[in-house]
């Protein structure tokens, strides 16, 4: 339970107990990330519904309000950082883990974060209209599934973040998050495309960057969340 309570406080800006948190703690923290997905799904879902009683939009709007303040933007700041990363890897590869580093949003991250914003706004809005509310509780839950498999699976870009998680997540936890994937399948059909959208990012990550870090996971997070709404949204359409 330590560790849901670690996770929770590193994801999400929901207040919790003052914790005394070892290195090697907060390294496993990590197999917790989907149990504080399916927290913010909660929330995200909650806030929806309350909104849709006024209006799809007013729906949409509380849902993505919900979405960036419950985890204080952090993915968000990975997705812009990547971004930046990206508009710099045409000089050379130092200068791109250097803009990486770099703390400040530019031009590429203003833009990307504004994408998303909208592109996840316009997307709850569909989902509000067609009454999918009840598969947003398992969307975020899918998606932090994403940094269990990019830690195993990529080689890590730096000794930060992303290498702390390298060797606390184990087979038997990453099995037990995708037998919950599973079941939450069974009801939500669309959410079958969460592993080939973690795979996808993990191949562009690894072309694109050599690695994985916590801005890698960050980003991740946001696209494989953005992938899984429209693809509940398609799933409406077509069903």
């Amino acid at each position: 339970m330590k560790g849901f309570l670690i996770a929770l406080q590193f994801l999400t800006r929901l207040p919790g107990p003052r914790l005394k948190v070892s290195g090697e703690e907060f390294a496993r923290s990590m197999r917790w990330f989907p149990a504080v997905g399916l927290v913010v799904g909660l929330l995200v879902a909650g806030a929806t519904w309350v909104g849709a009683l006024a209006d799809p939009w007013v729906a949409a709007l509380a849902g993505l309000g919900v979405w960036v303040w419950v985890t204080g933007a952090l993915h968000l700041d990975g997705l812009g950082d990547v971004a930046d990363a990206m508009g710099a890897a045409h000089k050379d590869r130092s200068r791109m883990l250097a803009v990486l580093a770099d703390p400040h949003a530019g031009s590429f991250a203003v833009v990307a974060i504004g994408m998303q914003l909208l592109a996840k706004l316009v997307l709850l809005h569909g989902v509000v209209e067609q009454g999918a509310l009840l598969p947003l509780i398992a969307i975020p839950l899918a998606a932090r599934i994403g940094p269990l498999v990019w830690t195993r699976w990529l080689p890590p870009l730096h000794e930060g973040l992303g290498a702390r998680f390298r060797d606390a997540v184990g087979t038997s936890h990453l099995l037990l998050w995708v037998v919950f994937l599973l079941i939450a399948v069974w009801f939500a059909p669309a959410l079958a495309v969460t592993l080939p959208l973690v795979i996808l990012w993990g191949l562009w990550i690894r072309q694109s960057l050599g690695g994985i870090s916590g801005d890698g996971h960050g980003a991740g997070i946001e696209m494989v969340e953005t992938g899984l709404l429209l693809a509940l949204l398609v799933g409406g359409k077509i069903g």
